[in-house]
């Protein structure tokens, strides 16, 4: 989330990891800069909380009674995927309102009479949500390969001889052919990101299927995965019709390349899958089967719970005294949710004493070994210090302040936490060491109920010559 707030200081179309639409989004929320966690949450909450009611909409239009599509939308907004996940100011929070609305959209346009004026502006809309799916994740491209793949099915024929779906589709250029053209222009920077530069050991294994299939039964939680495998069921046997090959597209198309490469990549997370899956609520909620109540009512609870037991874990600073002996605070992330605000400001007082009146920008800058710890002091200090990163692989920070610049500055603030080795024990910044001695170091050390979870170094690193 902090990299997505860094964006903001950066506005382009595209970022080595993402689409430029969170960017832009992060830059609203922050009116120009960088939004802090409040701006942010105020809006993203109001956003994930909508969600449900899209989905509901989206089920009704798919052809489903009210009734059923209420139960959909609560299924859905009780899944920890999206009820905790969604919170978070991400592009997935962008994507799933897109995806979701482009589904209601057309299943609208399909619903009505060919040709008509209802389904031409209703084709539109939906053609510039999926335009608006694929700025937000590279994902939201495959919903724009599912569109066509359903409109030339039978079912759709009636509707694929006017205009309408396929002028919906040309909406789909004003939101993506800016992305796509800084992309060519720049040799396809995200493409090689993502599929080389982070890309260790690729290749099919029984640990990735293991990662992918015990991430949904996590991430949906047990019994809504059930619930997920059966409304696929029904996706499929509903493909006779028009609104059933959409859903039936909209799922399959998707699914088959994320599956594959969650199966391929080590570093692949479970929620890669996430969009495809969004087509089976509505495929459920319009199915002829209706699952059993008990087991709605049972994949709602223990959804739940456990939603519950994860804001309870991040919330509840006491919550941790449960945490058992072989508990690793740098394996989990909740603890990046405190202490930064101390780190920040020793950063700050440590940069101030190391510069000179009457210096230039870039001769006193803020550095830190992995983009993971550079974002949060970008996002925080909002271009007041110019922020350099040294990730073993090629970042975003690489365009926005490059390696061969930061590493010729006069005073380098060193900022790193115990998930990474200190300065002076990294052999590959001999070359570094060569050039800069260490003036001084201090220790901030963050603690949830009086145990130590995060420790981090801050280190004034100054030119031999100047020290």
């Amino acid at each position: 989330e902090a990299l997505y707030a860094a964006y903001a200081l950066h506005p382009a179309p595209a970022y080595l990891d993402h689409p430029g639409l969170v960017g832009i989004f992060a830059r609203v929320l922050g009116g120009g800069t960088a939004p802090s966690p409040v701006q942010a949450h105020l809006v993203t909450a109001v956003l994930a909380t909508l969600l449900p009611w899209v989905m509901a909409l989206a089920c009704r239009a798919s052809g489903a009674t009210w009734r059923r599509s209420l139960a959909a939308g609560i299924v859905v907004g009780l899944t920890p995927e999206i009820a905790v996940g969604l919170f978070a100011m991400t592009p997935d929070l962008l994507l799933a309102l897109a995806w979701t609305g482009a589904l209601g959209t057309i299943a609208a346009a399909m619903t009505s009479p060919p040709g008509s004026a209802r389904a031409a502006a209703a084709f539109a809309a939906g053609g510039l949500l999926a335009g608006v799916a694929a700025a937000s994740k590279v994902p939201g491209l495959l919903l724009l390969a599912a569109l066509p793949a359903a409109y030339l099915a039978p079912p759709l024929r009636r509707h694929a001889r006017t205009i309408a779906p396929w002028a919906g589709l040309g909406a789909v250029a004003v939101v993506v052919v800016p992305v796509a053209l800084f992309e060519a222009h720049t040799g396809w920077p995200m493409l090689h990101h993502r599929l080389v530069d982070t890309q260790p050991s690729p290749g099919l294994s029984l640990r990735n299927a293991g990662a992918l299939v015990g991430g949904q039964l996590l991430y949906l939680s047990p019994i809504a995965a059930g619930l997920a495998l059966l409304a696929a069921r029904e996706i499929w046997r509903s493909r006779g019709d028009a609104v059933g090959r959409l859903l039936l597209a909209c799922f399959l198309v998707p699914l088959a390349p994320l599956l594959a490469l969650c199966l391929w990549s080590r570093t692949a997370e479970p929620h890669w899958i996430a969009p495809a899956l969004l087509a089976l609520a509505p495929a459920a909620a319009r199915a002829k089967w209706t699952p059993p109540r008990r087991l709605v009512v049972a994949s709602c609870a223990l959804a739940a719970v456990l939603v519950a037991a994860v804001h309870a874990w991040t919330l509840v600073p006491s919550a941790i005294r449960l945490a058992p002996a072989s508990y690793d605070a740098r394996l989990d992330l909740t603890n990046e949710l405190y202490g930064w605000p101390r780190v920040i400001d020793a950063v700050r007082e440590e940069a101030l004493e190391s510069w000179s009146p009457g210096a230039e920008r870039g001769e006193v800058v803020v550095a830190g070994p992995h983009w993971v710890v550079c974002a949060q002091l970008e996002a925080a200090l909002r271009g007041e210090w110019p922020v350099g990163c040294d990730t073993p692989v090629r970042d975003d920070f690489d365009t926005w302040w490059p390696r061969a610049e930061w590493k010729e500055a006069d005073a380098i603030i060193w900022v790193s936490d115990a998930r990474f080795e200190p300065w002076p024990q990294v052999p590959s910044y001999a070359p570094l060491l060569a050039t800069y001695v260490p003036l001084r170091s201090r220790d901030v050390r963050i603690d949830r109920a009086g145990r130590v979870v995060r420790t981090f170094t801050i280190t004034v690193l100054a030119r031999r010559a100047r020290a």
